[in-house]
C-alpha cells in the first residue's frame, strides 16, 4: 500500500517491497558453515564457531528448562559484552524464554525495579562492571543469599526470582555458576530444546528493552522475533552484508538494541562475524580490534567516532579493510561523518535512525546514496516501514515542512510490559507509533531529523532546533563537539546554553564562540551561555544526557528549574 498519493503535498512515505527470500534459522547458518567464526572477544581471547555458538546455546537453554523455566517466563540478563550474554541471547529464544535487558550500569534500586516489573524467574549477572561488584549489590537485595543452601531463592524484595546465575569463574554464595548450568541440562531437556522449535510463535515476545526512564521509571519495551530478527535481517539487506563476507566490528552495548539486534542478530540473519572489542566502549581497543580482525564494518553512535577519530594513535591502525558500517543512537555531526568517511575508509557508512519501540531501526540510507544526503539526513524508511510527518493537529505537514515523525510497520513493539495507558498514549489504535522527534522528509523520501519534541528550545515565542546549532558550532576547527540545551529565563521563557569540547591542544573563549555564531546564525539563535567542558553526562550506550545536562547547567547558573514542555 502506498501512502503518498499525492507526494507533493503530503510528507509520508511508504518503500514497502517484496522479497521471495527468507531469513535462514540458526541451525541452517550452523549447518551450512558450521566452522565459521561466528563470534569473537578480543579482550578476552574468547571464540566461538557457528556450530559452537548454537550448542553452546542449547546447553544454556537445557540447563535453563532444569532450573523449572518455562516458555514465556522471563530471564535477566544484566553485564557488559561478554560471550555469556551471547550465549544468553540465543539460548533463551531457543527455548522461548523472554531475556529482559538489563543496563549494566543500573544501580540496586533500578534492578529491584526491573526484575520486579516484568517478574523475572532467573537472572544472570556478571562479576562486575567499572568498579561495580554485581554480588555485593545483589546481595544488599537479596540478604536471603546468606541462607541459601539448594540456590533456590525466596526473597522478600523479589518474590519471582528464584535463582541468580553468575558469570565467570567464582562461587558465589547462593547462586549458581554459569559455567555449572551450562552442565546441567540433561538430555530429557536437550530434547525439549529441539521439540520446542517447532512450536515456538514468530509473533510471541522474546526480549524486554527498558527504556532510558529520563521522565520517571523505566517502561519495558516488549519485542517478538518478528519485530527484531526482521529488523536486523532489513539492516543487513541495506548494508549489503548478504552479498559480501562481513566481520562487523561492535563496540556499542549488547544490552541495547544497536549491539543486540543490529549487532549479535546479523550473525543468524546474514551469516556475519561479530567481533566485540571490549566489554565497554574503549577507543583504542576498538580501533585494535577492526585492524587485528580485519573488520569490513564498523557500529557506533556519534561520540564514539568521535573518540575514535582523536585517539592520539589513530594513524598507527591499519583500517584499510573497513568500508561500511553504521552510525546511530543520536543525532549525527556532518563533520564527524565526513571525517569517518574520509579517515576510516568507510565511503559505504550508513545512518540508521529508530527508537527501541521500533526494533529499533525505521530509516537508514543506502551505502550508494549521495554524500550530501547521508550525511544531512538519516536516509529513507526500511522495507515495509510506513512513515508520515504531522502538525500538532495530526494533519500530515506539507514537504519539507517540520512536524513529529510516526511510524508504522511489522516493527512497531507489542507493547510496554504491564502499561496498557502507556501503550496507548505511544501506539494509536491504527497502529502508528509517535516518535516525539521533529523531522522534515522530502520530495524524494530522504527523513532529516531536526530535534526532539522535548529538546525544543522556545525562545521568546521563536522555535529553536538545538542540531542546527550543534551542527554549525561542530564546524569550528577548535572544537571536538557540542550539546545544546534550553535553560530557563525569566523574561524569554528559555534561553540557549551552549556546552563545548575542545580539540586536544587547543582552546578557545566563550566570546570566540559567541562571534562564530553571530556571523552564521540569527541573532535569537545565538547561545547566551557557554561552558567549555571535558565531557559529557552519557549513558553505557555513549548517548549524551541532555537532561542531566539542563540540569547541571540551570543550577551552575543559578537558574530558576526549568518547567517540563
Amino acid at each position: 500500500m502506498k501512502l503518498n498519493t499525492e507526494p507533493e503535498c503530503a510528507s509520508v512515505a511508504d518503500l514497502s517491497i517484496d522479497l521471495d527470500t527468507a531469513v535462514p534459522p540458526f541451525p541452517q547458518q550452523a549447518e551450512t558453515q558450521p566452522d565459521k567464526t561466528a563470534v569473537v572477544f578480543t579482550a578476552s581471547g574468547d571464540r566461538l564457531s557457528f556450530s559452537e555458538l548454537l550448542d553452546k546455546a542449547d546447553q544454556l537453554a537445557a540447563g535453563l528448562l532444569s532450573l523449572g523455566v518455562k516458555k514465556g517466563d522471563r530471564v535477566g540478563v544484566w553485564g557488559p559484552n561478554t560471550i555469556e550474554w551471547v550465549i544468553a541471547q540465543y539460548a533463551t529464544a531457543r527455548a522461548g524464554i523472554i531475556q529482559a535487558n538489563i543496563n549494566p550500569q543500573y544501580r540496586p534500586e533500578e534492578v529491584e525495579f526491573t526484575l520486579n516489573k516484568v517478574g523475572c524467574k532467573v537472572l544472570i549477572a556478571a562479576e562486575e562492571f567499572k568498579g561495580q561488584n554485581y554480588y555485593e549489590m545483589l546481595f544488599h537485595l537479596v540478604p536471603e543469599l546468606a541462607n541459601t543452601k539448594s540456590a533456590h531463592i525466596q526473597s522478600h524484595l523479589l518474590p519471582e526470582l528464584k535463582h541468580i546465575i553468575m558469570m565467570g569463574n567464582k562461587s558465589h554464595m547462593g547462586t549458581i555458576n554459569f559455567n555449572d548450568i551450562m552442565k546441567a541440562g540433561t538430555t530429557k531437556d536437550r530434547t525439549e530444546i529441539q521439540n520446542l522449535q517447532n512450536r515456538l510463535q514468530f509473533d510471541e515476545p522474546i526480549n524486554i528493552q527498558f527504556t532510558s526512564g529520563t521522565t520517571g521509571n523505566p517502561k519495558g519495551v516488549t519485542l517478538s522475533h518478528h519485530n527484531i530478527v526482521n529488523n536486523s535481517y532489513f539492516v543487513a539487506q541495506r548494508l549489503n552484508y548478504h552479498t559480501n563476507e562481513t566481520p562487523i566490528c561492535i563496540p556499542v552495548p549488547l544490552y541495547h538494541c544497536f549491539g543486540m539486534v543490529l549487532g549479535s542478530l546479523c550473525t543468524v540473519t546474514a551469516g556475519a562475524t561479530c567481533v566485540y572489542p571490549s566489554s565497554t566502549f574503549d577507543a583504542g581497543k576498538t580501533l585494535k580490534a577492526a585492524a587485528q580482525e580485519r573488520c569490513t564494518s564498523m557500529y557506533g553512535v556519534p561520540t564514539m567516532f568521535i573518540d575514535m577519530l582523536n585517539h592520539h594513535d589513530f594513524d598507527s591502525f591499519d583500517l584499510s579493510s573497513l568500508y561500511t558500517g553504521v552510525m546511530a543512537g543520536s543525532p549525527c555531526p556532518i563533520e564527524t561523518l565526513k571525517q569517518v568517511i574520509s579517515r576510516m575508509n568507510m565511503d559505504r557508512v550508513t545512518v540508521c535512525y529508530g527508537m527501541t519501540e521500533a526494533s529499533p531501526v525505521t530509516h537508514q540510507s543506502f551505502p550508494t546514496d549521495p554524500a550530501e544526503k547521508r550525511v544531512a539526513t538519516v536516509g529513507k524508511p526500511h522495507s515495509h516501514v510506513e512513515c508520515k510527518v504531522i502538525a500538532e493537529n495530526g494533519e500530515i505537514c506539507p514537504i519539507g515542512t517540520p512536524g513529529e515523525l510516526c511510524t508504522r510497520g511489522y516493527n512497531t513493539m507489542l507493547y510496554y510490559w504491564d502499561e496498557p495507558t502507556k501503550t496507548k498514549e505511544a501506539i494509536s489504535l491504527d497502529r502508528w507509533y509517535h516518535t516525539g522527534d521533529i523531522a522534515q522528509m522530502d520530495e524524494d523520501g530522504f527523513c532529516k531529523i531536526v530535534g526532539r519534541i522535548k529538546d525544543m528550545i522556545i525562545r521568546g515565542g521563536e522555535n529553536v532546533y538545538p542540531t542546527e546549532i550543534e551542527q554549525l558550532i561542530y564546524k569550528h576547527p577548535k572544537v571536538k563537539d557540542v550539546q545544546v540545551v534550553g535553560v530557563p529565563d525569566e523574561r524569554l521563557g528559555e534561553e540557549i546554553c551552549a556546552w563545548i569540547q575542545v580539540k586536544e591542544n587547543q582552546s578557545i573563549s566563550e566570546e570566540e564562540i559567541k562571534s562564530y555564531c553571530k556571523e552564521k546564525l540569527a541573532r535569537y539563535k545565538v547561545p547566551k551561555y557557554i561552558s567549555i567542558v571535558t565531557e559529557f553526562p552519557l549513558t553505557v550506550t555513549g548517548k549524551v544526557q541532555k537532561y542531566k545536562i539542563q540540569e547541571i547547567a540551570t543550577e551552575a547558573l543559578g537558574l530558576k528549574h526549568v518547567t517540563p514542555k
